[in-house]
């Protein structure tokens, strides 16, 4: 592509899985890690997460407020540091995991968020109904909430039978919930990872053309989930270029021609790509920054006008 592709993307890092450290809501790395993204003028949007410390989360939200980024919230390490399970069959522990989105939307709106993030819990084939049921219940009260404090709802579609065994899970469900959710709620919407497309057996193709008019936030990364012997099997998020993954340059490629032809590419009003890497044991965050941004400007470069 001639055209940047700022013009057609906010471009954004998900600075708790770039910096792991901080993913447990603690410590003044997280001032440190919002500090880089900021000053990085590649990134147009950031992706934070719980901050636990609330005069930590007052520095945060004035630093953000500065940095003219686009804020987005991800509640994931909320439920998944916790156990908590959105669709939990035993009504008390649904509501824990309810309140704890809840939270989630209050911080994401005193750090300047116009949305959150979460996934589905765990599931088992018997009781995937009641299960599908109990999402429902959480998804629409957590929207109900955060219509109050204009913060839009985003599920990320997951793995369902690998890692996080989430039951959203495969595109057709994802679907058939984000139809059920649309009926009632304006505020929601399906977040799709191309990092998780082959840990649910689909293509780029098919996934966004399934999932198409609920889409409204983007991650790129990697994965190994070929071989269960693999270093680093299961959903990691490793940098691309890494032994054994399933996504590169040309993947991206791939998943960005995909876009476009299913006219995601929006100059007016520019969707979220963020990128989801994670440096594998003693590697070094910034390092894995710098390569997942050299792998977008060769898939982009490579992008036919």
């Amino acid at each position: 592509m001639r055209e940047s592709i700022h013009k057609y993307f906010k471009v954004g890092l998900i600075s708790f899985m770039a910096y792991p450290a901080i993913a447990k809501g603690e410590g003044r790395e997280i001032l440190e890690a919002i500090r880089k993204v900021a000053c990085d003028e590649y990134f147009d949007a950031i992706e934070v997460t719980w901050i636990k410390d609330d005069a930590l989360r007052a520095e945060a939200a004035k630093m953000l407020e500065i940095s003219h980024l686009d804020v987005a919230f991800g509640a994931q390490p909320m439920l998944l540091g916790t156990g908590m399970n959105a669709n939990h069959l035993e009504e008390a522990e649904r509501q824990k995991a309810e309140d704890q989105l809840k939270m989630a939307v209050d911080q994401a709106a005193q750090l300047g968020g116009k949305g959150v993030a979460f996934l589905a819990g765990k599931w088992q084939e018997e009781t995937k109904e009641q299960a599908y049921i109990q999402l429902l219940k959480t998804t629409r009260n957590l929207c109900d909430y955060a219509k109050e404090k204009n913060i839009f709802i985003e599920l990320e579609v997951f793995d369902y039978d690998i890692a996080k065994a989430s039951l959203i899970g495969p595109a057709p469900l994802a679907a058939r919930f984000a139809s059920d959710m649309r009926t009632t709620h304006n505020n929601f919407g399906l977040l799709i990872d191309l990092s998780h497309i082959p840990m649910t057996y689909e293509t780029p193709e098919f996934v966004v053309r399934t999932l198409r008019p609920y889409l409204t936030h983007f991650h790129i990364g990697n994965t190994v989930c070929e071989d269960p012997n693999a270093t680093g099997y299961g959903d990691e998020h490793q940098r691309f270029g890494f032994p054994g993954g399933s996504n590169d340059v040309q993947q991206v490629l791939n998943f960005l021609r995909v876009l476009k032809n299913e006219g995601f590419f929006n100059a007016e009003n520019p969707y979220v790509l963020s990128f989801e890497v994670k440096p594998w044991q003693d590697e070094e965050p910034d390092l894995v920054v710098a390569n997942a941004k050299r792998v977008l400007n060769r898939a982009w470069a490579l992008l036919e006008d």
